[in-house]
């Protein structure tokens, strides 16, 4: 087992366990809910942004597998403190990086930790579990109002 592959085991099994911003934000600017059909993960994302539009705080309810749970705990813990747009820069990149279509170990990035998420590509049956609660991010942040699924 590389490097690599056993410090993204440790980081996913740590934030499906303890996962961080797991509560409901009472009288969020921003909210949304995502589900994936194929495996029954079920997230909210709320979302506290100011009139500047930087985002105060986010944080996630619901169910899901390992992978689902995890991504959506570092995806809370990352987008404190950053903009709107930032935000949406690094949906961005997750996004194209879960789907290879983009390497932050050869390409500037503004991912950090999250690039972990690389090791998803091995397993393409996770995709959607990976980007569930980002998507639903993002649809937050464009208030929509329907839910969000991955089908």
């Amino acid at each position: 087992m590389s490097y690599n592959s056993e410090l993204y085991q440790q980081v996913i099994l740590d934030h499906n366990r303890k996962p961080r911003n797991f509560r409901k934000i009472e009288n969020a600017t921003h909210f949304c809910h995502g589900v994936n059909p194929l495996c029954g993960d079920d997230l909210h994302i709320y979302l506290t942004v100011s009139d500047e539009g930087v985002i105060d705080d986010v944080s996630f309810e619901g169910s899901g597998c390992a992978i689902s749970k995890a991504s959506a705990s570092l995806m809370t813990t990352h987008l404190k403190g950053k903009t709107v747009e930032d935000a949406k820069i690094n949906f961005e990149e997750f996004h194209k990086m879960i789907l290879g279509e983009f390497d932050p170990q050869k390409e500037e990035n503004h991912l950090g930790k999250l690039s972990l998420f690389m090791g998803v590509r091995e397993y393409p049956s996770r995709t959607k579990c990976a980007t569930l609660s980002w998507h639903t991010m993002v649809s937050a942040l464009d208030k929509k109002t329907d839910a969000v699924s991955t089908e």
